[in-house]
């Protein structure tokens, strides 16, 4: 009996740690940046012109991800970002997404939620001090990276601001890049 039970084990034993391995394989964050754009100009007919504010800048933070399975019904993305020593979080739910080594998921911070933050001096890409961005899928943390070298889940012990980290379609690029992008699951 303990012969056939270390027979079975030695035969299924590196069949679940493959499984395991290959599911821990599934996602890869690749790539985090981060950029200060400014508001998009559009123009329209049949209202009064308004500009937006030319100086005031958005922060955009992309993640470009690593998606072995053929198609992926939905992921959460969840991102921690760094910013002159507040912690701003928000996340994403992408759906129908392919598998590919180019695929990206981006999130933005409003010039007033940077400004909010910067206590009086002048807002430039080093003002955000580190990211992190997770990808979750049914509530298990499938891939996790910084922008820059720290511990993993270095923001756990932070205080967390949320609400101020938006989506694409939350903001005005909304109609700009969708084929750059994974798509957004509409909300309810």
């Amino acid at each position: 009996m303990k012969a056939g039970s270390l027979l079975a084990l030695s035969i299924f034993l590196p069949l679940v740690a493959s499984a395991q391995t290959r599911a821990a394989a599934d996602f890869q964050i690749t790539k985090i940046t981060r950029n200060l754009i400014p508001t998009p100009q559009f123009a329209y007919a049949g209202a009064g012109q308004n500009q937006a504010n030319q100086r005031d800048r958005w922060l955009e933070v992309e993640v470009e991800f690593k998606a072995t399975p053929e198609l992926t019904s939905e992921l959460t993305f969840k991102y921690y970002i760094l910013f002159n020593g507040t912690l701003l979080t928000g996340e994403v739910t992408h759906v129908n997404i392919p598998a590919g080594r180019e695929n990206r998921s981006v999130m933005y911070i409003p010039p007033r939620a940077l400004a909010r933050f910067a206590n009086n001096r002048a807002i430039t890409e080093n003002s955000c001090q580190n990211i992190a961005a997770q990808i979750v899928q049914d509530g298990v943390v499938k891939a996790e990276a910084s922008l820059n070298r720290a511990q993993p889940q270095w923001f756990e012990a932070l205080p967390q601001v949320s609400g101020l980290v938006l989506n694409k379609n939350q903001t005005p690029f909304a109609p700009l890049y969708w084929d750059r992008y994974e798509q957004i699951k509409a909300s309810r």
